[in-house]
């Protein structure tokens, strides 16, 4: 295990406080870490004892790979190796896959770290029954080492680690399909090539012969995987990104509603984004995107293209649609990451004004009732009437204006914008206040 602790931190360096930490010939000791071992109280007692202290290792390891800290997790992950001679035997036998997929992270962006030491580990970690290859893989392609990469998953295929299991099978699938990512990686750069070549060039036409030849192993590799039940985006991307590519638009429709709508892969909102964007390409009936983005919002309400498909709506022939076109505007800013999104709030504020002209102002109080006890504190605050106008003028007057339709003049957010002074906005400004006069949806003398 020293051999192995060793790769982790052999880049290890000298801080200014040499307190810090501290070499010996049997690895590395850390006086500060075993007081915040110490420090772990649970009932009044230290926790001194192996599975506590590897616990609380995995536990800083686990913070300091959120922070970034990369050197400070590879310290701390040289104590939690001792987690490999637990007694506990669930504990011993996960503690494999853990240490790959942690200590393959600090490796990948410590910045002392190297080729040759992520080789050493990814091979000391086959050794003790680690199956997972392709984050090694994927850490050759980012250094652009491709042949490398590929003879690394090349010797994955014939890797056996005790008996045949299911889970080895399943294994042996992705490792063939993120060979046929490294092969597509390849023909896409291919691809930027050809695009530079002269069409009568006879090196556009051995070029184009090249490529088809990748795509084809390609296809041989991904295909297998993708038909598998699960969530497979990258290989869907590229795959359908070569069929289309070569005119195959029948093959990547099949691909892309299979890969949506079978109901043995898992709800994936990708899935209808990548046949949305398909559709989209090939020009289809708005009837057709509408389907598709109906599924996206009621698994994503928040979705960016949650504002395409309130415009497909809004154009829709349909009342059924143009009704959820409203509800699609008052869901998005449901959502505290939309609350600043003006394009929302413009898209809002002219539907609530078209609605209202139309007369169909229960469109508007059926998507009030619900947030009618929330919304004025989560949207149209004072606070947020100051916060709003400081930092975007735009974004408040129409939040004001929003304002003012679904709680009237009396509105705080409502009085704070009409009451600011600007020459730019003041004829804006006339007009909201005149139209939530005549049409806001509050019973005149009951405006908050």
């Amino acid at each position: 295990m020293d051999d192995f602790s060793e790769e982790l931190t052999k880049f290890a360096v000298a801080e200014d406080n040499p307190e810090t930490w501290v070499f010996s010939n049997a690895g590395m000791h850390f006086p500060w870490l075993q007081k915040h071992i110490e420090a772990a109280v649970t009932g009044g007692k230290r926790r001194k004892d192996f599975a506590q202290t590897t616990s609380a290792c995995l536990s800083f390891i686990q913070e300091a790979l959120l922070k970034h800290q990369w050197q400070q997790a590879a310290e701390y992950m040289h104590s939690y190796l001792q987690t490999l001679e637990d007694s506990d035997t669930y504990k011993r036998q996960a503690a494999p896959e853990i240490i790959w997929k942690l200590g393959s992270e600090i490796l990948f962006y410590h910045p002392k770290s190297n080729v040759e030491t992520f080789n050493s580990f990814a091979d000391r970690m086959k050794n003790i029954g680690v199956l997972n290859y392709l984050k090694h893989a994927l850490y050759l392609l980012h250094h652009g080492m491709l042949e490398d990469a590929n003879r690394n998953l090349s010797e994955a295929e014939t890797w056996r680690y005790g008996e045949k299991s299911a889970s080895q099978a399943v294994l042996l699938n992705l490792v063939q399909a993120y060979k046929g990512l490294l092969q597509y990686y390849i023909w896409s750069r291919k691809k930027t090539e050809l695009s530079e070549l002269d069409e009568d060039d006879y090196a556009y036409t051995a070029q184009t012969r090249n490529m088809l030849s990748q795509s084809c192993k390609t296809s041989t590799n991904i295909c297998a995987l993708i038909k598998t039940p699960g969530v497979w985006d990258p290989f869907v991307k590229s795959y359908v990104e070569m069929l289309e590519f070569y005119g195959d638009q029948d093959g990547a429709r099949e691909m892309l509603t299979n890969y949506a709508y079978d109901e043995k892969f898992p709800s994936n909102p990708n899935a209808h984004v990548y046949l949305y964007e398909f559709l989209k390409r090939e020009k289809a009936p708005r009837a057709k995107l509408i389907s598709v983005l109906k599924i996206l919002h009621e698994i994503v309400p928040s979705h960016t293209l949650m504002l395409e498909f309130h415009t497909l709506l809004r154009k829709s022939e349909t009342e059924e649609h143009r009704k959820l076109g409203l509800a699609v505007l008052f869901e998005v800013l449901d959502f505290a990451g939309c609350t600043k999104n003006i394009t929302a709030w413009k898209h809002l504020a002219e539907y609530l004004k078209q609605t209202l002209i139309e007369s169909r102002s229960e469109w508007v109080e059926e998507e009030w009732k619900s947030r009618r006890s929330w919304w004025p504190a989560f949207h149209f605050s004072f606070f947020w009437a100051k916060s709003d106008w400081k930092a975007d003028t735009d974004l408040a007057c129409e939040k004001a204006f929003v304002a003012g339709v679904l709680l009237g003049k009396g509105c705080k957010y409502f009085r704070y914008i009409l009451k600011q002074d600007s020459d730019t906005l003041k004829k804006k400004i006339k007009r909201m206040k005149k139209f939530v006069k005549k049409y806001t949806i509050v019973n005149p003398g009951l405006h908050t």
